[in-house]
C-alpha cells in the first residue's frame, strides 16, 4: 500500500499517493501558488470542499466520502479495502447520474419518434378516404392533383414567409437538375390518383408495395448499385404476391392497375434521380426544401395538361353533378381541402422521419404504412377481400418487410489477391 497526503486549498482538497508506504495521511498542508495559480491563502472549512484524487499523477474523480472527513490532521485509516471500495462507488455516482440523464433523453425522443410514426400513418389514412371519397364523385383526377399541388405550394411557401424553415436560393444549375425530379413527382402523383379512381384504395396500394422491385431494377441502371442475392430473393414473394391479389381482385381494372404499376415506376426514378442529385453536395438540398421545391415545379407543370385534358371543372355545373353523387358542394370542397391538407402534413412528416432514422427503418415504417392503409381502407370502405386476395397482399407486404431487412445486409468485401 501507499501513503496518501491529503493537502487544502481555496476550492479542492488534494489526496496524493506516494509509493513508500502503506498508510493514508491527512494534513491542512496548503500547496504552493506554482502548482495551483487559482489558489489563496485563506482558510477553508475542510468539510465543505469537494475532494480530488492524484494516485501517481494521475486525477481521480472526487468523492463524497471524503468530505464528512473533519479538519484533524493527521490519521490513518485501518482498513484500506473498505477505503477503496467507498472511494469507487462515490465516484460511480456522476456517471450513475449521467446514464440516467441519457435514459431520459433517449425515452424522450422514443416517444417523440413514435408520435411522428403514428402521425405519418393517421395522415395517411385520411388521405386516403378523403381523396377516393371525392374521386369517386368528382372523376377529374388532374384536376384534383392540381388542387393538391396549389395547396401543397401555399403551405410551403408560408413556412418559409414565417421563417419556420429556411427558404432555399436555388442557382439555374440546380433547377436543371431538380426538374426531372418535378417531372417524375408530378406522373407519380397523376397517375396514383388515376389508380385511386379506378380501383379499390386497398388494391391501389398492394400494387404500390411493388415500389422496390422498380427501386432495385433503376439502382443497377441509372446508379450503377449491383443488388445483393439477398436483395433478388426478397423481390420473389413481392412479385409473386401482387400477382395472386391482381388475378383475384373483385374491382380489378386495367386502368387503374396500369397507372399505379407506373407510379411506381415514376416515383422510384424521382428517388433514385433524387438520391443522385443529392450526391453532389454542391447542388443538395435539404428533404424539405426539395420536396417543396419540386411540389410547386409541378404545380405549373400540371396546371396546363389539366386544362387540356379535362378542361376547367370549377364550374357550378360539375359541382353539382358531383352533388349528385352523394356529396353536397360544401362537403366536396371540406373533403378536398382535408385530402390536400394531409397530403402535404404527410409527405412532410415522412421527411422528418428520414432526418431521424436511417434509410432502411424508415423503409420498414413505410412497409407497416401500407399496411395500416390497406387494412383501414378495406374496414372504412367495406371492401370484398377474397382470401386468395388477402394471401397475395400478404405475402407482397412480406416481401417488402424481407426486402428492407435485406438492405440492411452488406456485402462482403472482395478480397485482393496477392
Amino acid at each position: 500500500m501507499s501513503p496518501y497526503f491529503l493537502s487544502s486549498n481555496l476550492n479542492m482538497h488534494n489526496l496524493y499517493v506516494s509509493p513508500s508506504s502503506s498508510t493514508l495521511h491527512l494534513s491542512n498542508h496548503i500547496t504552493k501558488p506554482k502548482f495551483h495559480p487559482f489558489q489563496n491563502s485563506h482558510s477553508h472549512n475542510f468539510s465543505s470542499s469537494p475532494l480530488r484524487l492524484t494516485i501517481d499523477g494521475f486525477a481521480c474523480p472526487s468523492s463524497s466520502f471524503f468530505q464528512t472527513v473533519g479538519k484533524s490532521s493527521p490519521f490513518f485509516i485501518s482498513n484500506p479495502k473498505m477505503d477503496s471500495f467507498r472511494v469507487f462507488a462515490a465516484s460511480s455516482v456522476p456517471e450513475a447520474q449521467s446514464d440516467e440523464g441519457k435514459q431520459t433523453s433517449g425515452l424522450v425522443q422514443s416517444l417523440q419518434l413514435g408520435f411522428m410514426f403514428a402521425t405519418w400513418y393517421l395522415l395517411n389514412i385520411y388521405f386516403n378516404i378523403y381523396n377516393k371519397q371525392v374521386l369517386k364523385v368528382y372523376p377529374f383526377p388532374a384536376t384534383v392533383t392540381v388542387f393538391q399541388f396549389g395547396f401543397a405550394s401555399l403551405v410551403s411557401n408560408l413556412i418559409w414567409t414565417l421563417n419556420l424553415h429556411p427558404r432555399p436560393k436555388i442557382s439555374r444549375s440546380q433547377l436543371t437538375a431538380i426538374l426531372p425530379l418535378a417531372v417524375a413527382h408530378t406522373l407519380g402523383n397523376l397517375l396514383t390518383n388515376i389508380s385511386l379512381g379506378k380501383v379499390a384504395v386497398s388494391f391501389t396500394h398492394t400494387i404500390k408495395s411493388m415500389e422496390p422491385f422498380f427501386t432495385v431494377v433503376l439502382s443497377s441502371l441509372l446508379l450503377g448499385e449491383m443488388p445483393t442475392l439477398w436483395v433478388v430473393s426478397s423481390l420473389l414473394p413481392i412479385v409473386g404476391g401482387v400477382a395472386l391479389a391482381s388475378m383475384t381482385e373483385v374491382s380489378f381494372n386495367w386502368i387503374g392497375f396500369g397507372t399505379a404499376m407506373a407510379s411506381n415506376l415514376t416515383n422510384q426514378s424521382r428517388n433514385v434521380l433524387s438520391k443522385k442529385l443529392m450526391a453532389n453536395e454542391e447542388e443538395a438540398l435539404d428533404n424539405i426544401n426539395l420536396y417543396s421545391v419540386i411540389t410547386i415545379i409541378s404545380f405549373f407543370l400540371l396546371v396546363p395538361y389539366a386544362i387540356f385534358s379535362e378542361g376547367v371543372k370549377f364550374t357550378p355545373s360539375y359541382l353539382q353533378t358531383a352533388a349528385s353523387q352523394g356529396l353536397n358542394v360544401r362537403e366536396l370542397c371540406i373533403r378536398s381541402v382535408l385530402a390536400a391538407f394531409c397530403f402535404h402534413a404527410y409527405q412532410q412528416v415522412s421527411y422528418g422521419i428520414l432526418e431521424k432514422v436511417s434509410p432502411v427503418t424508415h423503409s420498414v415504417g413505410n412497409c407497416v404504412k401500407r399496411v395500416v392503409v390497406i387494412v383501414s381502407s378495406v374496414i372504412f370502405f367495406q371492401t370484398p377481400v377474397s382470401p386468395i386476395n388477402a394471401l397475395g397482399t400478404a405475402i407482397a407486404l412480406v416481401g417488402v418487410f424481407l426486402y428492407s431487412r435485406a438492405k440492411r445486409i452488406k456485402p462482403m468485401p472482395k478480397t485482393k489477391e496477392a
